[in-house]
């Protein structure tokens, strides 16, 4: 009788034609570099074992806290297009959520007891300040997943093909996913700027809403002199330290934001984590 693989086990990619592509089976930065990647809890030294039950933690108390801050606007969003990408963005996070907690669920009961937490939690109980924000107008969807989402996405490539095999394949599907969201996010700006009142809201709002949500995206990357970020380095987890991670997005979103004809507050404007 056959039966699906462990979540560790390693699945090599499937091209339309058949053939496989084998992922890379090696570690590629860190003090482990050149070494077959970690693919069970068993194999994960003790102090990477317990940094990288504290990365899942938070990857997915942020996806499951986005779930609670959309639902409100599943039926309140000016277009059909609009209710279906937001029930789009709902479906994509709680499956990126799903994602996280398997990998959890294989450090058994330590694991469970963090996703038992997980999921307990309500509104203003997530762990990032982002996260604990309403979605109190339109404008702050479009904000959130221009911008917000855009950490995620950092965050997300900084885990792309890290020493731990289980969660280094998750990513292609998770970026690939996430994409809509980013576009949705600045689509909805573009369009509040262009059209205004025609489309929802207006100028004025969008531009508040970038001033708003810009310093907690900021903010998301962690402190610049980041212990945590330096170890999950060395152990091959991250590729970024978080200042690094930052100025790639304070570039691109720059860009971004001044095409649309909208300003960025500056770097240190309400900023709680530096």
């Amino acid at each position: 009788m056959s039966s699906s693989p462990p979540s560790g086990a390693p699945v090599a990619p499937t091209l339309k034609d058949g053939k496989t592509i084998e992922p890379v089976r090696e570690i590629l930065w860190g003090t482990s570099a050149g070494v077959r990647k970690y693919e069970t809890p068993d194999e994960v030294p003790a102090e990477m074992r317990k940094l990288l039950v504290k990365l899942m933690v938070v990857q997915a108390d942020t996806e499951f806290a986005s779930i609670q801050q959309h639902r409100p606007w599943l039926d309140r969003a000016p277009t059909l297009e609009d209710r279906w990408i937001e029930a789009r963005i709902v479906a994509d996070e709680a499956r990126h959520g799903l994602q996280a907690c398997r990998i959890l669920r294989d450090f058994g009961e330590e694991g469970q007891r963090m996703i038992d937490d997980l999921l307990a939690k309500r509104e203003g109980e997530h762990k990032l300040d982002a996260f604990n924000m309403k979605f109190d107008r339109w404008s702050d969807v479009g904000a959130f997943t221009c911008l917000v989402d855009r950490v995620g996405v950092y965050q997300l490539r900084a885990f792309q093909e890290c020493s731990y095999g289980p969660l280094a394949r998750a990513m292609p599907l998770m970026l690939s996913e996430e994409q809509l969201h980013l576009n949705f996010g600045a689509s909805v700006l573009r369009r509040m700027v262009q059209d205004g009142a025609s489309y929802y809201g207006s100028a004025e709002e969008a531009q508040a809403s970038v001033r708003k949500w810009y310093p907690r995206a900021l903010d998301m990357f962690g402190h610049s002199n980041s212990e945590t970020s330096r170890r999950a380095i060395e152990f091959g987890l991250k590729r970024w330290t978080n200042d690094e991670a930052r100025g790639k997005f304070k570039d691109e979103v720059r860009a971004l934001t001044s095409a649309v004809g909208l300003e960025l507050p500056p770097d240190d404007f309400d900023r709680h984590v530096l």
